[in-house]
């Protein structure tokens, strides 16, 4: 028999993905989002599902608005032990993917205290045999080096990482730790990568990680087409890219897999992608050529460099990483041997975000 499936930030890219396959499979969802000026929780969820898929049912949907920080979500008692009257897989991706320094404290708070609050509402209203699972980041590896395994680490100085948004999901992950260690939390963590597009289709909506450099790009080149701009990046170092569709249905393996589970999974590619693999596409369909150079200095940047670097304080920071991502739990559990994403599939997605979704954006922006 299936389980309830209960999701926090059901919305977003990855969390409604997964909604959408849990739906077709028949599973009853309980989506548990936020509402904004302008649309309700139930509506932005319907909205961003009917996105993914037009022909999307919603009789086995249930959306709820809630306060990720609040007690008990800011829900009555009776509506959760509803939703928790029988055992349930709880996928917690809610989130804050803030980064800077000036942030740190809303990220913490988000990261932390969102983890700690979503773990004391599961452990208050769950029934015996239910499932927690924390959904981190890969890149809670932090400045590590070697093979970085599906293992707890160590909580780390600020030094360790990239930004605050890394060390928040490992601190995060440690709290997972904690709470299995001292209250029986039956809790897991999976560590997503970069994830990207649909490698069947190149539907590619998400303008995170590497797209978030291929929509600047796409704006500089709109602006100023024809230029030659040089960027700080390393041509050989690389990105590890998964395709949505792959991620999607992982979780649907891992919730079919025979008990006992791994504690932690990194849903990594087994192959990375270079980086000039990644510019040479976006030359190909952009009017734009970018030479790179991994020591480029800022002293000898013009105007329009400038403004690259300005707006990769972000991605920037992983513009020379060549990281590796243990993988031997999911294999295990999805009993796959190949990888998951060619560069046909990327310049496919490539093409799809710069041709359909980019001009997309920018009419909705104007409307």
């Amino acid at each position: 028999m299936k389980r309830k499936i209960v999701i926090t930030g059901a919305n977003g890219y990855v969390a409604s993905h997964l909604v959408s396959e849990l739906l077709l499979k028949e599973y009853k969802v309980i989506a548990l989002a936020r509402g904004n000026e302008k649309y309700s929780a139930a509506q932005r969820m319907k909205n961003v599902l009917n996105e993914i898929n037009e022909n999307k049912k919603f009789g086995n949907l249930q959306i709820y608005d809630y306060s990720l920080l609040e007690e008990d979500f800011s829900m009555p008692g009776k509506q959760l032990e509803d939703i928790f009257s029988e055992p349930v897989d709880f996928f917690h991706f809610a989130s804050s993917l803030k980064y800077s320094t000036k942030d740190r404290d809303k990220i913490f708070e988000t990261n932390i205290g969102g983890i700690k609050n979503a773990m004391k509402v599961f452990l208050r209203y769950s029934e015996p045999g239910s499932r927690f699972f924390f959904i981190s980041s890969t890149y809670s590896c932090g400045k590590f080096s070697g093979l970085f395994e599906e293992k707890f680490y160590e909580n780390e100085d600020i030094t360790y990482f990239r930004n605050y948004y890394e060390q928040s999901k490992r601190f995060a992950e440690n709290v997972v730790k904690r709470y299995r260690e001292e209250y029986g939390l039956n809790g897991y963590v999976i560590r997503l990568s970069q994830v990207v597009g649909n490698n069947e289709t190149g539907v590619t909506r998400t303008d995170y990680g590497v797209f978030d450099f291929v929509k600047r790009i796409f704006h500089l080149a709109e602006k100023h087409p024809g230029n030659t701009v040089r960027i700080r990046i390393d041509p050989d170092a690389t990105q590890n890219l998964v395709p949505i569709n792959y991620v999607a249905g992982y979780f649907l393996k891992i919730l079919d897999a025979v008990e006992p589970l791994p504690v932690i999974f990194n849903f990594a590619a087994k192959n990375s992608i270079k980086n000039h693999v990644i510019v040479e596409g976006i030359c190909r369909l952009l009017p734009i050529q970018i030479i790179m150079d991994k020591n480029l200095q800022r002293e000898g940047l013009n105007a329009l460099e400038r403004l690259i670097a300005a707006g990769m304080s972000f991605t920037g920071s992983y513009a020379e990483t060549n990281l590796l991502f243990d993988t031997k739990n999911l294999k295990e559990v999805i009993q796959s041997t190949g990888n998951e994403l060619t560069v046909t599939d990327f310049y496919k997605m490539l093409g799809y975000f710069i041709e359909k979704e980019m001009p997309a954006k920018k009419k909705e922006k104007f409307t």
